[in-house]
């Protein structure tokens, strides 16, 4: 099960089953709580205003445009968050004094509502890529930010022991052996962090920018456009899952090739 088309078969077989389960929940979900046609709309309708009715290449447009920009929101969010949570954690490796007096404000302001927050960061930075960027990070930020710090701390006592001996410092202890050691801790830093980057981007387009899906959903429902609703949530939710596959499968053959298959 080393081999690339294993991984590969194995992350496709991951996504198909994700997005069964998906589909049968959605189907019983309306059934149980008697959701009516009008409100409810099933994947069928769904698939029917985007492929069969006769303004379905409209509706195709008007998804993937929103799809697009929630994409280009998410991915400044993504970058943003993991990159102070690497910078963070790199420093409170090097530092526990720094850790030990930082890391509880960090968890402090994860326990602040982002919407709460949302007002004071859109007066700060407006509502343009300052603001993405911001209420992105936030939400990757503290999740990664914990796993990152577990793997860099996992590494045992006589790796680092052994660095130092040979003459190296914490900067050579960290990029031998803790960055290695915390690649599994990294990975699944990444895969919390694919979803949380999706949800501030649709957090952020409904309350500042007012494009992408986020403001698209809100929009449609004041219209009663439920199929175009469903429409919006049922593509968010495939691409999360596609693009959470896609980082298990980088996961899996990144651990491959630093043989820390056996870890996971």
């Amino acid at each position: 099960m080393n081999s690339l088309g294993a991984r590969i078969s194995k992350s496709l077989a991951n996504t198909a089953i994700a997005l069964v389960t998906i589909f049968i929940l959605w189907f019983a979900l309306l059934q149980i709580f008697s959701v009516t046609p009008f409100i409810g709309k099933n994947p069928v309708d769904v698939f029917n205003f985007l492929f069969t009715v006769p303004m379905a290449a409209e509706n195709q447009a008007l998804v993937l445009n929103a799809l697009g920009q929630t994409m280009v929101d998410s991915t400044i969010g993504f970058i943003a968050g993991m990159f102070f949570a690497t910078l963070i954690a790199t420093v409170f490796a090097l530092s526990k004094s720094i850790e030990q007096a930082l890391m509880p404000l960090a968890m402090l302001l994860r326990s602040v509502p982002l919407i709460a927050m949302a007002p004071i960061i859109i007066l700060i930075f407006g509502r343009e890529f300052a603001a993405v960027s911001v209420m992105g990070a936030i939400v990757v930020l503290f999740p990664a930010l914990v796993n990152i710090v577990f793997g860099l701390r996992s590494v045992s006592a006589a790796m680092n022991d052994l660095v130092h001996v040979y003459g190296g410092n914490k900067l050579d202890a960290l990029r031998t052996v803790a960055f290695p050691t915390s690649l599994p801790s990294f990975f699944a830093a990444l895969k919390i962090s694919v979803p949380g980057a999706i949800t501030g981007a649709l957090l952020v387009e409904w309350l500042a920018t007012g494009q992408g899906i986020g403001y698209a959903i809100v929009s449609a429902i004041g219209r009663a456009k439920t199929s175009e609703v469903w429409a919006y949530v049922a593509v968010i939710t495939i691409v999360s899952v596609l693009i959470y596959n896609l980082v298990s499968l980088l996961e899996d053959s990144v651990l491959a090739k630093f043989g820390q298959n056996n870890q996971r």
